[in-house]
C-alpha cells in the first residue's frame, strides 16, 4: 500500500467473545466511501487508542459510538 492511500487499515485487539460481547468483524480498511461505525458493549474500562500508544486514547464504555473516516485534511511527512 502506497504511504499516501486515501485509506487506514485496522485491527481489533482481543476480538475474543464473552458471555455479553463478540467481534465479528476482526480487521478491514476504511476508505473515504467506507467508513468504520463502532458500538462499544463494554461496561467499564474500554478504550480506542492507534499506533499501539494505548496510554493516549478516547474512553470507549458500553452504548457509546464511534465513526472511523478519513480526515480531509492531509498531513505531509517531512523528513
Amino acid at each position: 500500500m502506497p504511504w499516501d492511500a486515501p485509506q487506514l487499515i485496522f485491527s481489533v485487539r482481543e476480538p475474543f467473545p464473552s458471555r455479553s460481547s463478540s467481534a465479528s468483524l476482526i480487521f478491514g480498511k476504511v476508505t473515504t466511501k467506507e467508513p468504520l461505525k463502532l458500538t462499544s458493549k463494554v461496561s467499564e474500562n474500554g478504550v480506542i487508542f492507534s499506533d499501539g500508544i494505548e496510554s493516549d486514547f478516547l474512553e470507549f464504555n458500553a452504548g457509546m459510538q464511534a465513526t472511523i473516516c478519513i480526515a480531509e485534511k492531509v498531513g505531509n511527512l517531512v523528513v
